[in-house]
């Protein structure tokens, strides 16, 4: 069985919809959770890939996220070992500011539904949900270096999908919502959200059927473009300096 490593910024947001996707073609998922107090953790030679998640606060944030710098080295080692790193909302961001963007904490809320419009062609991801309406829920912002290209962008021209490389993906919409992980969201102690949550509430719901429409295709393509079910990859050999 392939293994993924989770990282969970918060209670309310976990891989949600995309966890009976992935368990369906045989890939488990180990979940680390620093906002509860546990330590930033894992090895790329113990997983097939590395999913960061969702969260509360904005990256740029660091009384909320004093974990940042630990994430940033965990997306590093995981894309030198040549695993797979997929982000959403919060982690997209933080995929991105290992590559050198810069994080704002404004605006701290962007909670809408848009059209994705593809940016590539040629990208799985970008094609799996072009012109489908989707939800797009993250805080703060990245401004994005070179090496980051943006593959999907939002009804007004905003960037909301990126790649990096073959194996990293950024992704600010967010196919592993649910009704109910939004509903969760507003209970959680002490969690800003934004003032059009009820409203994305009742959207999300009655869009549910597209919304699982897309997750899957979602789904699909991840595993399509990163090669999640194939063989695990080798990781790279470094010679050792010699002695004298």
């Amino acid at each position: 069985m392939r293994r993924v490593l989770a990282i969970q910024h918060t209670f309310a947001e976990f891989l949600g919809a995309l966890e009976p996707q992935f368990e369906a073609r045989g890939i488990g998922f180990s979940y680390v959770r620093p906002a509860v107090g546990e330590d930033v953790h894992g090895l790329p030679s113990q997983y097939d890939a590395l999913f960061l998640l969702g969260g509360a606060h904005p990256a740029a944030d660091s009384e909320h996220c004093p974990w940042l710098a630990d994430e940033q080295r965990l997306v590093r080692a995981f894309e030198k070992a040549r695993r797979p790193v997929v982000g959403f909302g919060l982690g997209a961001h933080v995929i991105a500011s290992a590559h050198g963007a810069v994080l704002s904490p404004a605006p701290e809320h962007t909670a809408l539904f848009t059209t994705a419009r593809s940016l590539d062609p040629l990208d799985p991801v970008a094609q799996a949900v072009d012109g489908r309406r989707v939800l797009v829920m993250a805080n703060g912002s990245a401004r994005l270096s070179g090496e980051i290209v943006p593959i999907l962008a939002a009804d007004e021209g905003e960037c909301i999908g990126f790649r990096i490389g073959t194996l990293t993906y950024g992704i600010l919409f967010r196919p592993e919502l649910k009704p109910g992980m939004l509903e969760d969201m507003a209970m959680e102690e002490d969690r800003p959200v934004p003032e059009t949550l009820g409203e994305l509430i009742e959207t999300s719901r009655a869009l549910w059927s597209d919304m699982e429409e897309t997750t899957a295709r979602v789904a699909a393509a991840l595993v399509d473009a990163l090669g999640l079910m194939d063989e695990r990859r080798k990781m790279p050999v470094f010679p050792l300096a010699q002695g004298r």
